[in-house]
């Protein structure tokens, strides 16, 4: 969400006039809801908002639980009852349980159409990647030049063996994704891993055709000046993170960090969804009395935690095909211009990025040495001086007015 609204509140400075349309909140259901983000949408913007069609209000009186997070990172491990949902999930809502929405959207664009509107191009962004067939529908109607934007993958998202499709469902979800991909103008991703793997699956298209986007920050979101606390070395994560985000080590190492170096008081801060299995974790390594659990937070909230930090902690989920994982947030977290800890694979695009912004480097999951060393080194800093803010700024080149740029192109290109 914050792509697009990031996106929509820049492009007018490129001479791009946005019509965003999107749904009704009142008929939709979601895992969190930041109304603070409302204050960022443009003065002038149009903004069409139509009904919907979706099962997760039916999906929460039946579970008693909340929508399902992104790879179901609020659920934990999974009883009868959710497996049985997910199978449902996975092959009667194809390619999302969102796709009820399409025929609304689709009849709203009819309407602007038949009342003589004229769209230079049209933008899709997913997930849900349902949304990507009224692109598809769109153009074949009307001939619409338009732009896919995946902002994740499709049928190789670490979670998708969880949907537990049929054979049939699954040969239906991979022609979606061959067809969105073929026949979009243009295809938009956020990773160098992600383009090289659509290649992959259909190696006949142009690489000229895919556009590495990546996610980025925004300047405004960083006018506060650095807060780093003198009182102890404060290690921040914010969002969600699971078991399978495999940080154990990591926080072995922490561990005994704090253990050799007691004078240096380490304390870990996170904010956002954690899971019970990661909660279980911090307690076992003897943690828990130095961590301080948030919950979710307003993103102007979040950006002051990131300011408040000495060094901030990321991870890659320990999946495979992991290498073109580039969370929205490392962007924020290089625009904090602190430290940061990364838990993942080495020469990973998220690798590559902190390397290339001098900002830190992957520590591999299982690398405990390595890990000790970088926390050793880091509290051997904060000895000297507790503000380790890094001394070059060299991110620029992502803030959302530079990325909006870069789209706007894309999209007047003939």
């Amino acid at each position: 969400m914050q792509r697009c609204l990031k996106f929509v509140k820049h492009l007018g400075s490129f001479g791009v006039e946005a019509t965003v349309l999107t749904v009704d909140a009142a008929q939709a259901t979601y895992p969190v809801r930041d109304e603070s983000l409302l204050a960022e949408v443009p003065a002038g913007l149009r903004v069409i908002r139509t009904a919907t069609t979706e099962p997760f209000e039916s999906y929460k009186k039946l579970t008693g639980r909340a929508v399902p997070y992104g790879g179901f990172a609020n659920e934990g491990k999974p009883g009868l009852l959710q497996k049985a949902l997910r199978f449902v999930r996975g092959n009667l809502f194809i390619p999302d349980p969102r796709r009820g929405w399409n025929r609304h959207a689709l009849a709203a664009v009819e309407q602007l159409l038949a009342a003589g509107e004229q769209f230079d191009a049209v933008l899709t962004s997913s997930p849900p990647h349902s949304t990507q067939l009224i692109g598809l529908e769109l153009q074949k109607r009307h001939g619409l030049r338009w732009l896919a934007d995946l902002r994740d993958p499709w049928t190789d998202i670490y979670y998708y063996k969880d949907l537990h499709h049929t054979p049939f469902a699954a040969w239906l979800d991979a022609r979606y994704e061959r067809q969105v991909l073929t026949q979009a103008d243009a295809v938009l991703v956020t990773s160098p891993e992600t383009k090289r793997l659509f290649l992959a699956k259909l190696p006949d298209l142009p690489s000229a055709k895919f556009h590495v986007l990546p996610n980025g920050y925004d300047e405004s979101d960083f006018r506060l000046p650095s807060q780093f606390p003198t009182d102890c070395l404060r290690i921040t994560h914010t969002g969600t993170i699971t078991e399978l985000y495999h940080i154990g080590r990591l926080l072995e190492a922490v561990a005994a960090c704090a253990s050799r170096h007691p004078d240096v008081p380490v304390r870990l801060r996170f904010v956002g969804q954690v899971s019970a299995e990661l909660r279980r974790q911090i307690e076992g390594v003897g943690l828990l009395p130095v961590t301080e659990f948030l919950a979710f937070v307003p993103h102007e909230e979040s950006v002051r935690h990131l300011m408040a930090a000495t060094v901030l902690l990321m991870a890659i989920p320990d999946v495979p095909r992991n290498f073109g994982i580039l969370p929205g947030k490392v962007f924020e977290y290089l625009a904090a211009n602190k430290p940061i800890l990364c838990v993942g694979p080495a020469g990973s695009d998220a690798d590559n990025l902190l390397q290339e912004c001098a900002a830190g480097h992957a520590l591999p999951y299982e690398d405990v040495g390595l890990m000790l060393e970088t926390l050793e080194g880091l509290v051997a800093q904060w000895r000297i001086n507790p503000n380790l803010d890094l001394p070059v700024i060299s991110h620029e080149r992502y803030s959302r007015r530079a990325l909006t740029g870069q789209l706007a192109s894309i999209i007047s290109a003939s």
